[in-house]
Formats: C-alpha cells, structure tokens, sequence
C-alpha cells in the first residue's frame, strides 16, 4: 500500500467518491467538481491510497480551517476520510490499514505546512465517519454538536480547540407555499446528491404552484456563516436527515404530504 497526492487522471474517481461503478452517484451533479476547481486555491489537500496493484481504494480530502464548517486558528480541517467498503465496484478496502494511513499522511503533511492541529467531524453512532475512530488514533473532542462531535489532535502546545459554529436560524418560509431549502457547499457528493433529488422533487408538476425550491450556496463562508447552515435540507422549515441520503422517493412524499395541507384559491382542499 502506499499514498499518493490526487492527480489530474485521478480527478473523475475523486469526483465520484471512488463509487465511479454507482448510478446514484450520477445524480449528484457536477457540484463537488465545482467545488474542488474553486477550493484548490483556498489549499484543499486531498490524498488517495492505493493497494499494492495500484487500485486506489481510499481517499482524504482537508482544508485550511478557515474554509471549514468549524472556527478555528492555524489548524486543518479534515472533510472526509472514506475507504471504499462496497462489494461492488473496487470491492472492499477497509480493514487493511487504509484508513489509518491516510490519516497519518494528512497530519504529517498539515504539520509541514505549518498548522498547529487537525481537527474532525464524527458522528457517536457506530456508523459513517466515528468520532470514536478517531479517538483511537488520538484524537479528542473538543466540541459536541447533536449527534455529531468535532474532534482534534494539537501538533503543539499553544494551539487553541476549534469550536462548531452554531445555527443561526430557520430558512424563510414563503406564505402559502411548501418551501424546500437545500444549503449546498459542494464538498459532499452525498448531499450534493440530496440538493438533486429535492431540486427534482420540487418541479414536480403535480406540485404546480404549491412549492417554492431554494438552493443556498454555502461555499462562501460569509453566507454560511450568515445562517450556520453548510450542508441541509429543510421542508416547510423541518429539516430533513440527510445521513444517509433519502431517496428521491421519500424526499417527494415528504414534499406532498405539506403540500396537501394546502389549500389554494378557490378550493376547498389541497392534493
């Protein structure tokens, strides 16, 4: 096994989160290859790791913190570590020290270029992107948000914890309308997957006139940091859990069910 720096052949792979063999995958756009053209400037760092074939089977991806979704002082962010564990496609990766050497690889590099700590998103539930993981690998919290912990690992003394930026308020509601908002950074293929299916939900025709869709860019940190919201889904003010991605399905009955509560002009009933 060995790590590697992204490379422009490896760009569409990265692009699909190493699920290139997933149709689902289609459905989340073009947003996080936006997203990487605009962020490589701003010192996005990403990494893969490749089997002793040459298959790559994990990736990294960790940002200066200042373009994060956290506060923070001279610390990197880590977006996502993900090993590939699908049967199909590439097949299954983890289990082999994949993880825990991009990791290595991503705090040696933030070191060189000078940070003082990385931090990490996880979530308490033993399931995709545990904060207990990483606490094996001697990280600590240093913030709780929900079910999601931020966690950190000081490369020196004087480095401060970073902390989450909280929620500032609800998305608008328009009157007499279902409002769906999706708060879209990019960075994400599975909620730039969400913002899709909800954008596609919404113009359903069945919906004429009853539904207001809204996409809120949160690439820029001052409108992120103008709501609290990075990455979200909000119907009719509710937010939706977006971990793992509804489908398309449930997205659309969720949506038809405030729209039948609607009633329009000259009715007595919504649908």
């Amino acid at each position: 096994m060995h790590i590697i720096d992204l490379d422009e052949q490896r760009l569409p792979l990265y692009f699909a989160c190493l699920e290139d063999w997933s149709s689902e995958i289609k459905e989340a756009g073009c947003h996080k290859e936006v997203w990487y053209h605009r962020m490589k400037q701003k010192g996005l760092r990403v990494k893969l790791a490749l089997d002793d074939h040459g298959t790559v089977g994990g990736m990294i991806q960790y940002v200066p913190i200042e373009y994060s979704m956290v506060e923070g002082t001279d610390l990197y962010f880590i977006n996502c570590i993900w090993v590939h564990g699908h049967k199909e496609g590439r097949g299954n990766f983890q289990g082999k020290g994949m993880g825990r050497a991009l990791l290595l690889a991503a705090e040696a590099d933030a070191q060189s270029l000078g940070a003082r700590g990385i931090a990490a998103w996880g979530l308490i539930l033993p399931f995709w992107m545990r904060a207990g993981w990483y606490k094996k690998h001697g990280y600590r919290v240093a913030d709780r948000q929900g079910i999601a912990a931020l966690v950190w690992k000081p490369f020196t003394s004087d480095a401060v914890p970073p902390k989450w930026i909280p929620q500032k308020a609800k998305p608008p509601l328009e009157p007499d309308k279902v409002t769906v908002t999706a708060f879209c950074s990019g960075w994400c293929t599975a909620q730039n997957m969400v913002l899709e299916r909800a954008k596609r939900a919404a113009s359903d025709p069945v919906f004429s006139g009853k539904v207001v869709f809204r996409e809120v860019d949160t690439f820029d940190r001052s409108d992120f940091l103008r709501c609290g919201i990075s990455d979200a889904l909000f119907i009719n003010g509710k937010e939706v859990r977006t971990g793992p991605p509804p489908s398309y399905d449930k997205i659309w009955k969720l949506i038809n069910k405030q729209a039948g509560k609607i009633r329009m002009p000259g009715t007595g009933s919504g649908i």
